[in-house]
């Protein structure tokens, strides 16, 4: 059987609102919470471009990294002290104006650290086909504070 994820979708868009606001700021809001992957969606707003009409670059990395804490808190639960200690991303296209979304997955959790990857996208119809366009990949690592004793 799987592992039933430490949160759900409902309850990290309500701390968001409560104590994540750059997440309000790039309209971030999680779709789904699962321990093997999470997928986090950032709506678009004409705030969100820059010149040239392609959506801003940290548009992209808010969105990545509110998707890495997410599947870290999927894992271990509500640690709100779980920091990015690492992010890396790589830009692969130019997004058009739209709603981004990001999927998140655990490479490897330890005691102290957790090191995750993520696909950027968004979603496109061609020819009554629906698919993804990966726009972006990214890697952070995540430091887990130690329980309290």
């Amino acid at each position: 059987m799987a592992k039933q994820s430490e949160i759900t979708a409902e309850e990290f868009n309500q701390f968001i609102e409560r104590d994540l606001p750059f997440a309000r700021i790039f309209n971030i809001a999680a779709v789904e919470m699962q321990p093997e992957a999470v997928v986090l969606c950032a709506s678009h707003t004409a705030d969100g471009l820059r010149p040239g009409g392609t959506i801003a670059g940290p548009v992209m990395m808010g969105l990545a990294d509110a998707a890495l804490y997410a599947v870290v808190i999927a894992n271990i639960g509500m640690v709100k002290l779980a920091v990015t200690t690492n992010l890396s991303i790589n830009f692969l296209r130019k997004p058009r104006p739209g709603d981004l979304y990001c999927r998140a997955k655990i490479l490897k959790l330890g005691k102290r650290l957790a090191v995750c990857e993520a696909s950027i996208y968004y979603l496109h119809e061609d020819e009554d086909r629906i698919g993804e366009e990966l726009v972006a990949h990214v890697t952070g690592t995540y430091s887990i504070p130690p329980a309290d004793k």
